[in-house]
């Protein structure tokens, strides 16, 4: 990956010259944890963003290695410096630099900005779980949820230790055992079949948690108020 950035940097700096602020790498590529089909998620953060530089970053992508596997976050320096600190959390976190400063666009992120990040997860996986239970009954659905999980674990552990784990395994290693199951089942739920009883018991106990996770986030931010 190292390469394939290097690769990049220079097509992102032949594109757009002086005008790019921050490129970097997130998710299991970034981790270390990606397969061969995985996404490259790559971040570009120019001085301004606009319709015309969306297109001439698309045309851009166009003959570098795997570009079919490109995704990832494309913006404005000022827009990502007034981003919603909750969402910022986990990105600046899960962001590895290959060109600029991050720390220099982003504003100082704190452990309520973890919390708020912590519980956002949270309501998204509940209300994904109970439209899933109630209407989709799909396992690929269920397995997205238990993925988005470990965001959410993450941003979680962070509000409650200051530590930010960004391995996988290494998070299953540190969390409770019901938190770990989350991460240590989830390649279970990827091989599950809708409307079956594993369906039904792997939903329960995402949605089980989800929903304690809420209430206590909910009510840790009352109490500080």
């Amino acid at each position: 990956m190292d390469t394939w950035m290097d690769t990049f940097v220079k097509r992102m700096r032949q594109t757009f010259g002086e005008r790019v602020a921050f490129i970097g790498l997130q998710g299991s590529r970034a981790r270390g944890e990606a397969g061969p089909e995985s996404d490259i998620d790559v971040v570009v953060v120019l001085d301004t963003l606009n319709a015309g530089d969306i297109c001439a970053y698309r045309a851009a992508l166009q003959g570098l290695p795997e570009h079919e596997k490109i995704c990832g976050f494309l913006s404005g320096r000022a827009e990502l410096s007034a981003w919603e600190k909750g969402d910022l959390f986990q990105f600046v976190h899960d962001t590895v630099p290959f060109y600029g400063d991050l720390s220099a666009i982003t504003p100082p992120l704190n452990r309520e900005d973890a919390r708020r990040a912590a519980l956002a997860g949270a309501c998204n996986i509940y209300h994904g779980c109970v439209h899933n239970l109630l209407f989709e009954r799909d396992a690929d659905v269920l397995y997205g949820l238990y993925k988005t999980a470990a965001f959410a674990l993450r941003a979680k552990y962070f509000w409650q230790t200051g530590a930010y784990v960004s391995q996988t395994a290494a998070l299953a290693g540190v969390l409770p055992e019901q938190e770990a199951r989350l991460i240590t089942d989830r390649e279970d739920v990827k091989a599950l079949v809708a409307d079956g009883t594993a369906f039904e018991e792997f939903s329960k106990r995402l949605f089980d948690w989800a929903g304690a996770t809420v209430r206590a986030l909910g009510a840790a931010n009352q109490n500080n108020t």
